[in-house]
């Protein structure tokens, strides 16, 4: 590896696992010096980067056909695969180049280990960095616990994606609420996220997002809807869709959907590009996929969204170039609102929305195709919002968070996101609206669904299959 007077942790660690794995190490050894990793990095932005993706880490998301030890990498290097289009280098790049190169990628590669957890938790206590929480489990038996929220009173309401809506009391017992939205729960539709309106205490009305659907000539199509009704005790009255997102499609995946009020009563709506990659609907705004949508809270349309006046475009839609935002959380001092959303492999992003803003999905991402192909070559592009943070390898990003109250101290002010594919909770430390720090919490909990703060001060998790809530209980060490 990079022998360096102080050799880089990242870089002890990659020989560390090496070790450990028994894989083979390199037959002849030398001494890299700084300009050797310069140069390596070099390398790969001009021979590699093109079929393999602008970073380096994007290599933790391939298939490895002809191995990933450094012996492996060095043979596809120098020889290639010229009938699977990798060309060999072994003539343009000197010896120490190639082995030097090879390094390169192995660090990037060793990115992905710490989501590497080797076991499920044997307890329902997890220590941190900061805090110890132990976990206690509020409902039980559910599919998707995918939205949450809390009453006045003190009960919660949870969202199963199959279409149930649970109302869980105090002391614990769930009974389910009838007049819900008829959704389609198919592909990754059902019944999303639920939300109450601001001034719930008052009008009892509650917002519901879901995969609508209907049939034309014969074709069941689909959208992101948005329905509000009035709940009165376990019963939904007073239904109206208030928010569908046009048009209808075939594709049952990339819904989103999130939703979240900001301080001034304008609700907002995630609705995912629809597995729509194509530019004509992430970068159109004559369509409401891939955006971010800011309405009313009876559905209608605020005077000052940026596209009211333009003809042909969505009036609801506040952002645009989005791929499939599953968060969104205001900030409860600046009243920002913030969003992340799923990369393809790799790339999933956190972002603060601004109003008229183009986020760049598909033209630019951090992500590689399923594949393992280039899916573009940029990763920005002049009038394209960069991310605040993007994850590669991608670990699934689903509900969001900031921490408030007093309950956790050395937590208060941080974002927490829940991990479906590496089924954890991440916590990013924020300082002057920036990410400075990440770390990884109840490691291999389960697909974490959502997770948000109830009226009572504790924080609150959603996993699925099987589906369960816990809250956190902060434990004195």
């Amino acid at each position: 590896m990079f022998k360096y007077a102080a050799i880089s942790s990242v870089a002890a660690t990659v020989i560390l696992a090496s070790q450990l794995m028994h894989q083979p190490q390199p037959t002849t050894e030398y001494v890299a010096t700084p300009a050797a990793f310069e140069t390596a990095a070099n390398n790969y932005k001009n021979f590699c980067s093109g079929c393999h993706g602008e970073k380096v880490e994007m290599f933790v998301d391939r298939q490895w056909k002809h191995g990933k030890t450094k012996d492996d990498l060095i043979k596809s290097i120098t020889n290639g695969y010229p009938d699977n289009g990798m060309p060999a280098w072994g003539k343009s790049l000197k010896k120490e180049d190639i082995d030097a190169l090879a390094d390169y990628v192995l660090e990037g590669l060793d990115k992905a280990s710490k989501y590497s957890f080797a076991s499920k938790p044997k307890s329902n206590i997890f220590t941190s960095e900061d805090m110890t929480v132990k976990l206690d489990t509020i409902a039980s038996g559910l599919s998707s616990a995918w939205g949450m929220t809390f009453l006045p009173d003190g009960d919660m309401l949870i969202t199963d994606r199959n279409g149930s809506i649970y109302r869980v009391d105090r002391n614990k017992q769930k009974e389910k609420v009838t007049g819900g939205p008829e959704v389609l729960a198919e592909g990754q539709g059902g019944l999303l996220d639920v939300e109450l309106h601001p001034k719930f205490a008052q009008n009892q009305l509650i917002y519901f997002s879901y995969s609508a659907f209907k049939t034309v000539d014969g074709t069941k199509l689909s959208t992101t809807a948005v329905m509000r009704a009035r709940l009165m005790g376990n019963m939904l009255t007073d239904q109206k869709v208030i928010f569908e997102a046009l048009p209808y499609l075939k594709t049952r995946h990339h819904y989103g959907s999130r939703l979240e009020f900001d301080r001034n009563g304008f609700l907002f709506v995630s609705v995912g590009d629809r597995g729509q990659h194509q530019p004509l609907f992430p970068q159109s705004v004559e369509n409401a996929c891939g955006k971010i949508h800011r309405i009313n809270d009876d559905g209608s349309i605020p005077a000052d969204n940026p596209y009211v006046k333009q003809d042909k475009a969505i009036a609801s839609i506040y952002s645009f170039g989005h791929r499939n935002p599953q968060g969104l959380a205001m900030h409860p001092t600046t009243g920002e609102m913030w969003e992340h959303e799923h990369g393809p492999r790799g790339g999933d992003e956190l972002n603060l929305i601004r109003k008229n803003v183009n986020y760049g999905w598909p033209t630019i991402s951090y992500g590689i195709n399923y594949d393992g192909t280039v899916l573009t070559p940029l990763t920005a592009k002049e009038g394209m919002a960069q991310p605040n943070l993007y994850w590669i390898p991608s670990i699934g990003p689903s509900g969001m968070v900031f921490v408030t109250g007093d309950k956790y101290p050395a937590w208060k002010g941080d974002l927490l996101v829940g991990s479906l594919r590496f089924k954890y909770l991440n916590r990013c430390k924020m300082e002057n609206g920036k990410v400075v720090k990440e770390e990884i919490l109840l490691e291999n909990l389960g697909r974490l669904r959502n997770v948000q703060m109830g009226r009572d001060g504790y924080i609150y998790v959603g996993v699925e299959d099987p589906g369960f809530v816990f809250r956190l209980v902060p434990v004195k060490k």
